[in-house]
């Protein structure tokens, strides 16, 4: 195991591995209720969406650990399901079958086109400074998630988001914010573990005395739930593969890609794992599992994938090979059988998790030179917008579409490549398909 996984090379051991592996998926797991919450709305059985989400997310994890060596873990996105199942299964007015069948033929093309484009002109194409900004952008997206499962920053009807009230749910969310911080501090082992399982053991009593100041999760449902395989195979290939649905795929396919490079570049960046020319490591292939992992969604009946930001939870654990991944992958395969017990971890006890991997994803703003005016505003761009839309997509676009009419502006054209341009194209054409679909 240490030698295929070149643990030695990489600074790691098995445990540190293991732990980190640990620490993601915990930070993750919430993506096995709520994705088949969401589902729902696109009329697929919560149970047979559970299990889909759990199958998936193990084949995929599994698979990047395996094929690239790098910490990632790949899930069902959450603004990718809300897209599956708002925009087009009901927007679009296409029964779920259809949709299925979009995403298997988005994972296709996904393959087909990172097949064809053998020098990666298009996923190296994205400036550093640009996959800085995004690197930030995603620490404080995730950051923004953990204060808001904290409730300590609340959806304000004028405001947009304001402070939340003092009340035990946040209260208990700075208390473990402050312990995890603590211990953090302190580098003790395993520290985001502690910090999940004290903030956990706060809830609870909490919870018993003033339920209304927690999330309904918290409540105890039994231990045990037959998995539902209803989802697997129910795809519709042929009906997915009209022309009035290849919007659809379209649309599905660059949010995937643009969301995955997204994540990867932003975790390799904070995690200082790229190589001597500064590009992540491995890119190129993590794109290719996410592709996989894209098509598998489609045959196994979830909504679509991607590369994961919590992955930095466990790549800040200490996380640096593919054996983070896999441990991640396999976590998720007792929830088959035993998914109720997710109730006794509340969303709240991650919250603090997600916010200090937040604080240690920023670190790129210490390489921008902000003087530089035609590269900070696309820095800028890219690092805002993800979590002001909530959507990593969004910074990627506006990031790209920025650096080109700044760059162009100024006579630096030298500085525009030929890959960006066509990002900068596909770009334009997601918005317009994002705004035909009201998404």
């Amino acid at each position: 195991m240490a030698d295929f996984f070149d643990l030695r090379n990489h600074g790691t051991d098995v445990r540190r591995e293991v732990l980190a592996g640990a620490t993601t998926f915990v930070s993750a797991m919430y993506i096995i209720v709520v994705n088949p919450a969401i589902l729902t709305a696109a009329g697929m059985p919560f149970s047979a969406s559970l299990t889909a989400t759990v199958l998936v997310s193990a084949f995929s994890s599994i698979l990047m650990g395996l094929y690239t060596n790098n910490p990632l873990l790949v899930a069902p996105g959450m603004s990718l399901n809300a897209l599956f199942a708002l925009a087009v299964a009901q927007g679009a007015g296409v029964d779920y079958a259809t949709a299925l069948g979009c995403v298997f033929w988005a994972g296709v093309l996904f393959l087909l086109l990172l097949v064809f484009d053998r020098k990666r002109r298009i996923i190296e194409g994205v400036p550093r400074m640009l996959r800085l900004g995004i690197a930030g952008g995603i620490g404080l997206f995730i950051a923004l998630l953990g204060l808001r499962s904290g409730g300590l920053i609340v959806t304000h009807e004028e405001l947009g988001l304001a402070l939340g009230a003092f009340n035990p749910r946040s209260l208990t969310f700075l208390a473990g914010l402050l312990v995890t911080s603590v211990l953090v501090v302190r580098k003790i082992p395993a520290s985001f573990l502690w910090g999940v399982g004290l903030t956990t053991a706060l809830a609870w009593p909490i919870g018993r005395l003033w339920a209304q100041g927690l999330p309904p999760e918290v409540a105890y449902s039994g231990c045990f739930q037959a998995p539902d395989f209803s989802l697997l195979f129910a795809l519709d290939l042929v009906g997915a593969a009209s022309l009035a649905h290849w919007p659809l795929i379209f649309v599905l396919l660059f949010s995937c890609m643009f969301d995955s490079m997204a994540t990867i570049v932003g975790v390799a960046e904070a995690g200082d794992l790229v190589d001597h020319h500064g590009n992540p490591v491995g890119l190129g292939k993590g794109l290719l599992a996410c592709g996989g992992a894209l098509t598998a969604a489609g045959l196994l009946g979830a909504s679509p994938t991607t590369a994961f930001i919590e992955s930095s939870t466990g790549v800040r654990a200490g996380g640096r090979t593919g054996l983070t991944a896999v441990v991640a992958g396999l976590l998720f395969l007792p929830f088959l059988f035993i998914s109720p017990l997710l109730s006794l971890v509340p969303a709240l006890a991650t919250a603090p998790v997600l916010v200090l991997a937040g604080v240690f994803m920023l670190k790129p703003l210490i390489y921008v030179r902000w003087e530089r005016f035609d590269d900070a505003i696309p820095f800028f761009m890219a690092m805002v917008l993800m979590p002001l839309t909530h959507s990593i997509t969004q910074g990627i676009i506006w990031g790209c579409l920025t650096w080109t009419v700044l760059k162009a502006a100024c006579g630096k054209y030298r500085q525009i490549p030929l890959s960006l341009l066509l990002l900068d194209a596909l770009a334009l054409l997601l918005l317009f398909n994002l705004e035909r679909l009201g998404h």
